[in-house]
């Protein structure tokens, strides 16, 4: 026997497994089901999502755009420490999960439900992300994971289960599991099927967001992307907002195959994992943030961002966006971002995205330091006698120890 709910908010794709995640809960726990399908830029008509949850009873269904939100409060916060996890991976589902996990807490909180409940299995990481972050925001809910719960153990239980209940199937649903594809404004990963064989190349259906590279147009293409305080603000010369930039990004980018990652990561709860990931305007904005940084923070600033990103990036994969480490590396790397204004020129051509200029009011790229020329005196060659000596004096100790060492190893054995 379940436990007493009254009432539980369902993060709804309008999907066969959540359609079918929705009915389970009002059979198991006999009580009412918000849905809530977040608007996160996937590039899908979400009204169905609509009629769905209404044939299945649902009386309160919330679909909320939340596209400026997931990039101005998630998406550009994450890029100012220029995030990537194990060196390849921009996070872009890790980073939409904890956006989703808040606005299910909050819609909890205003209808007053007892219980949020999530569709996430339980191999993969989403099930972390969507917990911690509920557990960071509101301790006294009670979380539901279907998969966890229930006693349905096989793809083809699941489409019995929607028949019994005449949960209509699409036809790509049934047959062999169907690739698992994450889509949202950052970018689309693709995983399962013949993709979980590392050895396999991927084959180009794949793929859905960005052009072949070497089908890309043949005559690169020069934009500038203006940053303020790290954020950025347009491109090529036309303001735009957050969700809009990264749009204008993605359009750009994927026209010359950009951000293709294949890649294998180590999942938090303990296996490795083989997918694909399309992140086009991401691609561009890493680079570009990079290229604005290189002459407006300072070389220890610059570096500490550098050491302090892959803990960064693993607080985001794990799930630890709520979390008090996570705000207070946030703080340091935004008051980092203090003089990160300026343009920054790159290049795009066939899958590659290369900065070719940057300019900023803030810069602390100082010519008469660096020309081969006369320069303006304030730099003396002769200085860099005494630097050099004082850097080299525990060199010159260490060196002398080992000699030493390696002279009494060559004294022979008193007679």
């Amino acid at each position: 026997m379940a436990e007493k709910i009254g009432k539980i908010v369902l993060s709804y794709s309008g999907g066969l497994d959540t359609s079918i995640i929705l009915k389970w809960l009002q059979e198991t726990y006999q009580c009412e089901v918000v849905t809530f399908t977040a608007d996160l830029g996937q590039d899908e008509e979400l009204e169905p999502a609509r009629a769905k949850a209404e044939r299945l009873g649902v009386r309160d269904i919330r679909i909320v755009d939340v596209r400026e939100e997931f990039v101005r409060d998630f998406v550009f916060p994450m890029f100012r420490a220029n995030t990537l996890y194990e060196g390849q991976y921009l996070l872009g589902s890790s980073i939409a999960r904890p956006l989703i996990a808040k606005h299910l807490v909050n819609i909890a909180n205003e209808v007053g439900a007892d219980a949020i409940a999530h569709g996430a299995t339980g191999k993969g990481n989403d099930q972390v992300r969507f917990e911690l972050a509920a557990n960071a925001l509101d301790p006294s809910l009670r979380i539901i994971a279907p998969w966890r719960e229930w006693d349905i153990q096989s793809r083809t239980q699941l489409i019995e289960y929607a028949e019994r209940h005449q949960i209509a199937i699409p036809r790509d649903k049934r047959g062999e599991a169907p690739f698992s594809i994450d889509a949202n404004l950052l970018h689309t990963s693709t995983e399962g099927k013949i993709l979980e064989d590392p050895s396999v190349i991927a084959p180009p259906h794949v793929y859905q967001r960005t052009a072949d590279p070497r089908h890309a147009p043949d005559e690169p293409e020069t934009i500038v992307i203006c940053f303020e305080k790290g954020d950025a603000v347009s491109v090529n010369g036309r303001a735009l907002t957050p969700a809009a930039l990264l749009t204008e990004l993605n359009r750009l980018g994927g026209r010359h195959g950009i951000g293709r990652v294949d890649l294998v990561e180590n999942r938090f709860v303990g296996m490795k994992s083989r997918g694909v990931y399309e992140t086009p305007g991401g691609t561009i904005l890493l680079a570009a943030h990079r290229g604005i940084e290189s002459i407006t923070l300072d070389r220890g600033a610059a570096h500490l961002k550098d050491e302090i990103m892959p803990r960064y990036a693993a607080l985001i994969y794990n799930g630890l966006w709520f979390s008090p480490e996570r705000e207070m590396l946030q703080a340091l790397i935004d008051h980092s971002q203090t003089h990160v204004s300026g343009e920054v020129t790159l290049s795009l051509y066939k899958g590659s995205a290369t900065v070719i200029a940057r300019s900023s009011p803030g810069s602390l790229y100082q010519m008469d330091l660096v020309t081969f020329e006369e320069g303006s005196g304030a730099y003396d060659h002769h200085d860099a006698e005494g630097f050099i000596k004082l850097n080299g004096l525990r060199l010159k100790s260490w060196a002398a120890r080992n000699s030493r060492a390696r002279s009494d190893r060559r004294e022979p054995d008193p007679v």
